[in-house]
C-alpha cells in the first residue's frame, strides 16, 4: 500500500471515530431531555421545582418572538467575551512580565498563590463599591476570576520551555526579547490555547455572579428574577441559553486552536 493511501485511511479513520463521537453526544442529549421530559409528566420529579424541556421551550419561543431573548443573551454575551479576553491578555502579559524579572517572579509568586486560592466571587461587592454597579464591575468580575490562574499557568509554561533552545539562541547572540518572541511564546502556544478554553467557564461563572449582584438585564439577572418570582421555567432557559452560548464560545477557542497551532505541533 502506497503512504498516501495509507494516509487516507488515517484520515477516513478519524472522520470515522469523529462522527461515532458525536453521534454519541447526541444520543446521550436526547436521552437525557427525553427522560427529564417524562419524568417531570409522570410526576417523578416535581414539575413545579425542575420544569420540563416542553415548557422551558415554549417559554423560550415566547422570549424570541418577544425580542427580549436577544437583549438579555446579548448584554450578558458582550460582558462574557470582554471579561475572557481582558483576562486572557492582561494574565498572559503578566507571565511574560514574570519571566522576564526572575526577581520579580519570587517576589510576586507567593503573593499569586494566596490570590488564587481566594474566592474571587467574595470581591464582587468590593467590586462593586470600588467600580459601580454598572457594567464594567461585571466585566472586571469576569476578568478577575480568570487572570490569576492565567498568569500562573502561562508563567509555568514559559520557564518550562525546553532551555536547549534558549542556548541555541544565546549562541547566535539572541537578545531576551528575540528569545521570548521566536522560541518562549511559540512553544508556549499550546499551554496558551488550552488557558483560553479553561477561561470560557470561568468567564461565564464572574460575569453570571457579577449579574446575580447588580445587573439589571442579562441572563443572569433573568435568572434571579425567577428564582424571586418562583418561575423555574425562566431559570431553566436562561441556564439553557447560556449552556449554547458557552457551547459556541468554546467552539470559537477550538477553531482559533487550530489556527494557532498549525505551525506549532
Amino acid at each position: 500500500m502506497k503512504p498516501t493511501d495509507l494516509y487516507q485511511s488515517y484520515l477516513q479513520s478519524k472522520r470515522k471515530e469523529k462522527r461515532s463521537v458525536r453521534l454519541v453526544q447526541i444520543t446521550i442529549l436526547i436521552l437525557f431531555f427525553s427522560f427529564w421530559e417524562l419524568a417531570a409528566r409522570m410526576t417523578w420529579i416535581d414539575p413545579l421545582l425542575f420544569s420540563m424541556p416542553t415548557r422551558v421551550l415554549s417559554l423560550l419561543y415566547e422570549h424570541i418572538m418577544a425580542g427580549t431573548l436577544w437583549l438579555h443573551a446579548s448584554v450578558t454575551m458582550f460582558e462574557t467575551v470582554l471579561g475572557f479576553l481582558l483576562g486572557t491578555i492582561v494574565g498572559t502579559c503578566l507571565a511574560a512580565l514574570l519571566w522576564w524579572s526572575t526577581t520579580l517572579a519570587k517576589i510576586v509568586d507567593p503573593f499569586l498563590v494566596i490570590l488564587n486560592s481566594m474566592p474571587k466571587v467574595a470581591i464582587g461587592p468590593i467590586l462593586i463599591v470600588g467600580i459601580g454597579p454598572n457594567m464594567g464591575s461585571i466585566i472586571a468580575m469576569g476578568m478577575l476570576v480568570s487572570v490569576i490562574i492565567t498568569t500562573m499557568v502561562v508563567h509555568t509554561a514559559f520557564k518550562e520551555v525546553d532551555e536547549n533552545y534558549i542556548k541555541v539562541m544565546r549562541t547566535f547572540s539572541a537578545n531576551k526579547k528575540q528569545i521570548f518572541r521566536q522560541v518562549i511564546y511559540p512553544a508556549s502556544i499550546p499551554v496558551i490555547v488550552s488557558t483560553l478554553k479553561m477561561n470560557v467557564g470561568l468567564a461565564w461563572v464572574g460575569v453570571i455572579v457579577g449579574e446575580f449582584l447588580v445587573s439589571k438585564q442579562g441572563l443572569g439577572y433573568l435568572i434571579i428574577y425567577g428564582f424571586q418570582v418562583f418561575n423555574f421555567n425562566l431559570v431553566f432557559m436562561s441556564l439553557f441559553v447560556i449552556a449554547i452560548l458557552a457551547t459556541f464560545m468554546y467552539l470559537a477557542v477550538e477553531y482559533a486552536e487550530k489556527r494557532m497551532t498549525r505551525f506549532h505541533p
